[in-house]
């Protein structure tokens, strides 16, 4: 049976000291978004703002130098992610890619592969999509069966991906395939690959959720011929690269604070008409908050470490998707206004957009019946 682990972590000096100049970016720069604009941030895309913050340093932030980095703490990257979700910045066309994609390059790929990549990447010009979940397995990663074959000169993969985050704007996706088949391990015979999205084969059909936005997407694999040396690591060690790459997906800012522009609506509107019970909500709900902070600060500091906390950072995910979900019904429950999205009151339309999107945020980074077998399993009752 695991433990789990969280530790106190207090931001150092010049992460607070990098806070004021980040802030000050995000407010010029985004002083023209309104709160419904902003409500959209992490699925907000916008190539050249994603290199406006390149041009600052604050992508890829804490890789080395030698692959365009800035060799900066984890820490404070964390405060530059958190600062863009609560500004409302469009951050979707560089978010992937610098959260999971880069690193993963920078633990299994080699040397080629982070020297053509990782500069685009700290520049703001790749564009990253997963190809994780299928069809037929969902969250359980262990049960896909998409194929990759060896051919003579590489690999040919077919299947379909689905749920997969701007994969009609990306550029590359790290996609995990079956590269062999074991009954008494399914776990083994997994493999990633780097996988440009010009390849012949590669058909892109949108998925549109219910505000009609459509940044997921079915991504189908026809004889999709790559190089031998778009294999990323070693044949067979997918599951270790997903699981720790989950890790990063499951542990940031964006786990609790996707929905934060309705708790910014709701204390404004609280202030212009006070009432007990909503000073008694909004308390319970930031001690909420500063708890998940808390558990993803901690699990931030144990990256910068080099550990792998896979198993908290599902915690983090399961209770901050929970806490997400539950902040536009809440916000309801306080003030006396219906969701609408043509009112022309903020508060209305960006309650409208929240009570739309939140259900998706179970699919990011795994449901939460996935979720909790997981911990279920680290806790030694499954």
């Amino acid at each position: 049976m695991s433990a789990f682990r969280f530790d106190i972590c207090r931001l150092p000096p010049e992460a607070e000291a990098l806070r004021q100049k980040v802030w000050a970016f995000f407010e010029e720069e985004l002083s023209h978004m309104t709160p419904l604009q902003r409500a959209d941030s992490w699925d907000g895309f916008d190539r050249d703002f994603s290199r406006k913050m390149a041009a600052k340093g604050w992508i890829g932030l804490t890789w080395p130098e030698r692959y365009g980095g800035h060799e900066r703490t984890a820490l404070e990257r964390y405060v530059v992610l958190e600062e863009a979700l609560v500004a409302g910045a469009p951050v979707s066309a560089h978010w992937i890619a610098e959260r999971q994609s880069g690193p993963i390059l920078l633990s299994f790929g080699n040397e080629e592969q982070c020297h053509k990549i990782l500069p685009g990447i700290a520049k703001g010009e790749l564009v990253f999509c997963i190809g994780m979940s299928e069809p037929d397995s969902g969250s359980d990663l262990a049960s896909l069966r998409s194929p990759a074959k060896r051919s003579d000169d590489g690999w040919l993969l077919n299947g379909a991906k689905v749920w997969t985050t701007n994969a009609h704007e990306a550029d590359y996706m790290i996609g995990l395939f079956r590269t062999s088949t074991d009954p008494d391990n399914r776990r083994g015979g997994l493999s990633q690959f780097l996988i440009d999205m010009k390849t012949p084969g590669i058909t892109v059909n949108p998925i549109v959720d219910l505000p009609g936005r459509e940044h997921f997407n079915e991504v189908v694999f026809e004889d999709v011929h790559l190089s031998h040396d778009c294999l990323i690591g070693t044949e067979g060690e997918g599951w270790d690269q997903v699981t720790a790459e989950l890790a990063y997906e499951r542990s940031g800012p964006e786990r609790y604070l996707s929905s934060i522009q309705i708790l910014l609506a709701l204390v404004d509107e609280l202030k212009a008409n006070p009432s007990e019970r909503g000073t008694i909500a909004v308390g319970e709900l930031m001690a909420r908050l500063a708890t998940l902070r808390a558990m993803s600060l901690s699990l931030a500091s144990m990256l910068e470490k080099g550990q792998n906390p896979s198993l908290e950072a599902t915690m983090v995910k399961d209770l901050g998707t929970g806490f997400e979900q539950t902040l536009p019904d809440i916000a309801q429950s306080l003030i006396d206004l219906e969701p609408d999205p043509d009112s022309g009151s903020d508060m209305q339309m960006v309650l409208s957009f929240l009570i739309q999107a939140v259900p998706s945020f179970s699919l990011r980074g795994g449901t939460r019946e996935i979720l909790r077998g997981i911990i279920a399993r680290g806790l030694g009752l499954r």
